[in-house]
């Protein structure tokens, strides 16, 4: 920022998010857990203290709210309840609105089109994202080699969805609809690069009694972009679909991609704590949104709605001698206050499942790390440093392949490893696929659509 404004930054930072950067008495927990403070020209805390001293420059100029993974981390183990990563947003956030030139442009080009293309078209658009982010960057054959393999897989759609606006309508009652169906929400991924979990999940669901509905109309609920660019967006986009599940008279929906499923669960927290910004949104989108839906991750339903004795029960072909670390990522559980995660830092819900499918679930070290998502297009780097640690991890522990209950996670740790130069070659599963593989239903896991091929490994425990 070239001139200070009249309020001091702690204030505005107070006044746009709630958070105190006083309560901070550099104890350095963030940095500690941080997997990129070594990127960072200053540290999240060194960050917090300029922040409370009102060092606008330092803090403006900094890489490191861009380069920030949002993997929350440091919101999840801050001492004093302080959300970091949502100060880390207001620096972006203001810093864009101020029209001041981002220190690490390809993040701000990332955010500028990805939004762009859910604006224009109502979601995510993979392929054209990719070209332009590759124009920009004046390369436009860069990642070639991955994007062959995933054109020969069919991971990418050519042509975008462009989602109809829906009219409004009168909400069901909850008592309408069947008590086995329940909202599911796909989110951007799984109709494209991760069609694979897509069928796998409603195959399970179904064969466990449970039938998926999806809301004609649904829109992209934003991802990394919108919660880093513009907290209005971030939590409109979510509550245009909550709308939808609601007027549908539905009582539950699943998200089965986390980072959908953690901006759904952002969304509707921050409109509980403010009530401005819901009535605001209301007043936008002409409803009174009653807050009715209960959201879900995947996991939740198979453990929680489903119950595990069930899942046991429907195993045809139990997955004996496999052994399988269960990777949740960061933002199924991180941060709990958004989650409602017990155990944050070592979750077990898909050890579990895993487990009632008869695999054996490992004891690892990196169930939680980031794989560094929301820089796969801009810092490949980082993301190879990330999910490569995360693989090597894996298979010292003596896994035989990873599960995974992600998509994003799924594009680094399957995708990605196509092209780390030391990689353990280790096969990457939707645990999806592995339920409807111990379900006896070979077919809907869709195995020939994963870049590690895990077909020669189920074949040598002669599960296929």
């Amino acid at each position: 920022m070239d001139t200070l404004l009249s309020t001091s930054l702690a204030d505005r930072i107070r006044k746009a998010t709630g958070e105190n950067v006083f309560l901070c008495y550099q104890c350095v927990k963030c940095t500690s857990g941080c997997p990129l403070a070594d990127h960072f020209d200053l540290a999240p805390n060194q960050i917090m203290r300029a922040a409370q001293l009102g060092l606008e420059d330092l803090v403006f100029k900094s890489k490191t709210p861009w380069l920030c993974a949002s993997c929350q981390t440091c919101t999840t183990r801050c001492p004093q309840g302080i959300d970091v990563a949502r100060v880390m947003d207001y620096v972006v956030s203001e810093a864009v609105a101020q029209g001041a030139k981002p220190p690490v442009p390809p993040v701000a080009d990332f955010n500028k089109v990805f939004l762009r293309n859910v604006n224009l078209l109502g979601r995510s658009y993979e392929l054209g994202l990719l070209a332009e982010m590759n124009l920009r960057a004046g390369k436009p054959l860069k990642d070639i080699d991955l994007g062959l393999k995933m054109f020969a897989h069919r991971k990418i759609g050519v042509l975008p969805k462009i989602v109809r606006k829906q009219k409004r309508k009168a909400p069901l009652t909850p008592a309408s609809r069947p008590a086995n169906e329940i909202g599911y929400y796909p989110g951007c991924s799984l109709h494209t690069m991760a069609k694979e979990f897509d069928r796998s999940a409603r195959s399970v669901l179904q064969a466990l009694g449970i039938t998926p509905v999806e809301p004609e109309g649904w829109v992209c609920c934003g991802s990394t972009p919108a919660h880093r660019v513009d907290h209005h967006l971030a939590t409109r986009l979510p509550l245009q679909t909550l709308i939808l599940l609601e007027q549908e008279g539905l009582k539950q929906v699943t998200l089965p991609c986390a980072a959908c499923f953690n901006r759904f669960r952002s969304a509707a927290r921050d409109m509980r704590l403010e009530p401005e910004l819901k009535a605001e949104l209301e007043r936008e989108v002409g409803y009174t949104y009653r807050d009715s839906v209960e959201i879900s991750s995947l996991l939740d339903v198979f453990v929680d709605t489903i119950g595990l004795e069930a899942v046991a029960a429907r195993v045809r072909r139990p997955l004996q001698g496999l052994r399988v670390a269960c990777y949740y990522g960061c933002l199924l559980t991180r941060p709990p206050q958004v989650t409602g995660a017990e155990r944050p830092e070592y979750p077990m819900g898909m050890d579990r499942i895993v487990q009632a499918l008869g695999a054996s679930a490992i004891d690892w070290d990196r169930k939680v790390a980031c794989c560094g998502a929301s820089l796969s297009m801009t810092r490949k780097d980082l993301v190879f440093e990330l999910s490569g640690d995360i693989l090597r991890n894996a298979k010292a522990r003596g896994a035989d392949l990873i599960a995974v209950a992600c998509p994003l996670c799924h594009a680094n740790l399957d995708g990605r490893q196509t092209q780390m130069a030391d990689a353990p070659g280790l096969p990457v599963l939707y645990f999806t696929q592995l339920a409807a593989i111990a379900f006896g239903m070979t077919e809907q896991a869709c195995l020939d659509r994963n870049l590690i091929d895990p077909k020669p490994l189920l074949v040598e425990r002669s599960l296929l």
